[in-house]
């Protein structure tokens, strides 16, 4: 077990080392390839910089590398600032010199050891005993932010708002490249359910930059645009004004597919399913994008989305009895998995989840996203929390059933995330993005429209500003090697 005691020598460690950085270079990270010219300046800008974020997972693969076609590979780019906006306000809500003394606190002198309370204190088995198990991410708190250590590590700026990051602290934009990951803090929620992340705003104080400079950079912002269909549609309609590459979305659509399949380029679609887990609001988005990915594809391109419709509880079930998702394509999704639960991890048999009445037994709160194209192609999300635990999918073309898992391995690595790191860094090296942000854009709003179709007492509601029309990339973009 890693303590944080151990951490603390590692991290020692990892100092003294860091300073011999010609003998290191290639482990630590941040050191420009040879013969390579200058790399690319980044600024990442974020909410959280803890470990298990997914800004860690993201800025860490341009701090030190990722494992790429069967090599380590270091992209030729230098991480210059960083904006963690969790640490801002901190920093803002942290009571003044004067504030403390004013309620009678003894300050320490500068440069002073201060001695922590036996409770805060980081021994061998601090935090072990009442805190129970911990899934995901630490406790968030100054003591987990990741962000100073790696400043000091890697020699980039820390800076304190966001126009300071794109000017490194000058008084000109000073960077070549954005990279903004937006997630779960302490933001709050709206009537729909909807966390009200503010992407848009990081968005808008970087374009303000851009026009005040008449000088743009490429822009990726993880997951979706924005919870808002308008902003996210301002957003996209202030890079075109700017003619700068706007990439967005999660790293599903471009990770491995077990199969290796995809749906062939310019072929008929008449259905699709998709099977997945997690929250109305959280990985919803990431199923719908790379479900996109390969509806996109299909024959005329494509054209946008007539009508949306989200259902829940036994309407669930009732809707795949009057057909509005096909049993046979939730059985092929199904087929893919790897995280069967029910009898197979109660005492290891396998179980078939389509077959009558399982899935009812196994899934307490079942939702489905019903989508309608405009072209007449129809789609289905199910969210299906306690029959599985990955994210699978069925499409039905002309030429039969095309079915894969979306591979997303375990932490702590999460590898998928490199795969979405190499798209990013491919679109700040040649200024083009690899797919279309349309892609973003319209996946954004089916899941915006969604979340009003619930609101509405789940309604069927038409979507005439969802008519996005745009073309997918001739080459599958997903990992294959």
């Amino acid at each position: 077990m890693l303590t944080r005691r151990r951490f603390v020598g590692y991290s020692a460690i990892a100092s003294a080392l860091w300073a011999s950085r010609p003998l290191f270079g290639a482990a630590f990270g941040q050191e420009p390839p040879a013969n390579e010219g200058r790399p690319l300046r980044l600024a990442i800008l974020g909410s959280v910089y803890t470990h298990g974020s997914e800004m860690q997972n993201l800025a860490d693969r341009f701090l030190v590398g990722y494992p790429r076609n069967g090599d380590w590979h270091m992209p030729h780019v230098q991480v210059v600032s960083m904006y963690v906006d969790q640490r801002a306000r901190w920093d803002a809500a942290r009571p003044s010199g004067y504030a403390l003394a004013m309620r009678g606190v003894k300050l320490a002198p500068a440069g002073a050891t201060v001695r922590k309370p036996a409770d805060e204190q980081g021994g061998e088995h601090a935090g072990e005993a009442g805190h129970g198990e911990n899934h995901g991410h630490e406790e968030t708190g100054p003591a987990n932010d990741l962000s100073e250590a790696r400043a000091q590590q890697f020699g980039f700026r820390l800076s304190p708002n966001i126009p300071d990051a794109l000017r490194c602290g000058g008084d000109r934009i000073a960077v070549d490249a954005v990279m903004t990951v937006v997630e779960q803090d302490d933001y709050p929620s709206n009537d729909r359910g909807q966390i009200l992340l503010p992407s848009y705003d990081f968005f808008q104080q970087c374009v303000q930059v851009f026009d005040e400079e008449k000088h743009a950079a490429p822009y990726f912002n993880s997951k979706q645009l924005s919870f808002s269909f308008s902003e996210a549609q301002s957003m996209v309609n202030a890079a075109s004004r700017l003619h700068f590459p706007l990439l967005a979305g999660s790293s599903m659509p471009v990770t491995w597919r077990l199969p290796d399949v995809d749906v062939p380029m310019g072929t008929k679609v008449e259905e699709a399913v998709v099977v997945g887990v997690g929250s109305l609001d959280g990985m919803a988005f990431d199923a719908l994008d790379a479900m996109q990915a390969m509806l996109e594809r299909r024959a005329g391109g494509e054209t946008g989305v007539k009508a949306v419709q989200l259902l829940e509880g036994d309407d669930v079930w009732a809707a795949g009895k009057a057909g509005r998702w096909s049993k046979d394509l939730l059985s092929s999704a199904l087929s893919r998995t790897d995280t069967s639960q029910g009898l197979t991890v109660l005492d290891g048999r396998t179980q078939d989840l389509a077959a009558p009445g399982i899935l009812p037994q196994l899934v307490k709160d079942p939702a489905a996203y019903c989508i309608e194209y405009n072209d007449g192609t129809r789609a289905t999300l199910l969210m299906l929390n306690g029959a599985i635990q990955d994210f699978n999918i069925s499409v039905r073309t002309e030429g039969g059933l095309v079915s894969c898992q979306f591979f997303l391995p375990p932490p702590p690595n999460n590898r998928q995330n490199a795969c979405l790191a190499a798209k990013i860094e491919q679109m700040f090296a040649t200024r083009s993005t690899p797919y279309p942000v349309e892609r973003n854009l319209l996946t954004t709003g089916i899941l915006e429209a969604c979340l009003d179709s619930r609101h509405k007492l789940n309604q069927r509601l038409e979507t005439p500003h969802l008519a996005i029309g745009y073309r997918p990339p001739a080459e599958s973009q997903y990992a294959r090697t």
